[in-house]
């Protein structure tokens, strides 16, 4: 197969159950690939850092959506997207940017360390309570969503009874980074409308009663008179941050424990301290990236010797990067002591993710305490995986806790 067949073979459903083997064939034919007129993936990890970190590729904003989605304004995601921070480039992501990095500093993270045990603790005592009996329970409800989604509310302020509901709404929303069929629209653009509204009302609560939360502290800046950020870029980036902020790490807690279950030997290295917790996150992150790419528009300019042109677009294949032989010894293989750790899977550069010390903070935390807390932890059906690229992770994944 051509870079174009492979491309299109990735978006089928055996593609997006497992990209893995359609990476490799990608590898074979170079570090960059041509998809025909106007598009290039980017395979090779060196080669995808290499773009990322380059402030001449832009991402998609509303300049963009102006000449590719024409019509952008009819639909809310799009409109709320085109404040979203990872569609932002220049002063205007700088400076929304700069406001949301302060609640992800590295001193903020570690703080949350004992408030993130207690909450795993708890999710555990839970799974314990439910299981007990050898009764199955699903893992990515009960665990890898509920842990995820409980942090970043606490860090916004989202009140803990509106939190349960938060999840069929934030799965239809995310589905606009899939968008390969249109047909999905109007549910993705009613999830839009639905958590706009939502957080609407709550910043007014917080406006009228301010706490200790980033709400409030956001709410407060868009009132001021510098300008920093306005009302409509604080409602649409709330949005943003409730998904990401646990998408992404749900797919790691997910594919993670979805290892274990297959090699239990990788969680007894855990439990037993051969193998550091942070470490075996690092290379879940390598080995089965919750976020397999994302995409820069170009500029007149050579990625790894294949020419692009002003306006491309540039696919740079996070997965792909991650299982790189050119940059990974036996890069199929899951070895968390390697020596050439790595991961291209919280992008980089200036839109490197803003979350990422926290989520490796969670996941550590997750993994270290799960595993003591249930070495015994078996498999207990098939796991039912998402049907999507982009985002890689399961939809279910039932377990028992005792032996």
């Amino acid at each position: 197969m051509d870079a174009t067949e492979i491309f299109t073979a990735l978006s089928t459903p055996e593609g997006r159950a497992d990209p893995y083997p359609y990476y490799a064939s990608l590898h074979d034919l170079g570090e960059a690939v041509s998809l025909g007129p106007g598009a290039v993936a980017v395979v090779g990890h060196d080669a995808v850092s290499s773009v990322l970190r380059d402030p001449g590729f832009r991402c998609s904003d509303a300049d963009t959506f102006e000449m590719v989605l024409p019509g952008w304004r009819d639909n809310p995601v799009f409109v709320q997207g085109a404040d979203w921070l990872l569609n932002l480039n220049g002063s205007k992501h700088a400076r929304i940017r700069g406001l949301l990095a302060r609640t992800f500093t590295a001193r903020r993270v570690a703080a949350l360390e004992p408030a993130i045990m207690r909450m795993t603790d708890h999710l555990l005592d839970s799974m314990a309570e439910r299981g007990g009996d050898g009764s199955a329970i699903e893992f990515m409800h009960d665990f890898a969503y509920l842990l995820p989604v409980t942090v970043i509310c606490e860090l916004i302020g989202i009140p803990e009874p509106d939190r349960e509901g938060f999840r069929p709404i934030a799965r239809d929303l995310a589905g606009v980074f899939e968008l390969h069929d249109p047909a999905t629209l109007p549910a993705i653009n009613a999830a839009a409308v639905e958590l706009l509204a939502y957080f609407t009302g709550l910043a007014a609560k917080r406006r009228a009663d301010p706490r200790a939360d980033l709400l409030s502290d956001l709410v407060a800046v868009s009132e001021s008179e510098d300008g920093r950020i306005s009302g409509a870029e604080l409602l649409h980036n709330m949005t943003l941050l409730l998904v990401a902020g646990f998408e992404t790490t749900t797919n790691l807690l997910g594919n993670g424990l979805r290892l274990v279950l297959q090699d239990p030997s990788a969680g007894a290295a855990v439990r037993d301290g051969t193998v550091p917790a942070s470490a075996f996150v690092e290379e879940v992150l390598r080995y089965d990236s919750p976020v397999q790419l994302t995409s820069r528009v170009a500029y007149n300019t050579k990625v790894a010797g294949v020419p692009v042109s002003e306006g491309d677009e540039v696919i740079t294949m996070l997965g792909a990067g991650n299982r790189d032989p050119r940059r990974f010894t036996e890069p199929d293989i899951f070895n968390p002591l390697r020596s050439d750790p790595g991961t291209l899977s919280f992008g980089g550069g200036a839109h490197f993710c803003i979350g990422a010390a926290l989520a490796r903070l969670e996941g550590s935390i997750a993994f270290r305490r799960l595993l003591g807390r249930f070495p015994a932890i078996a498999a207990a059906g098939e796991p039912v995986r998402r049907d999507t690229f982009l985002l890689r992770g399961f939809d279910a994944l039932p377990v028992t806790v005792v032996g």
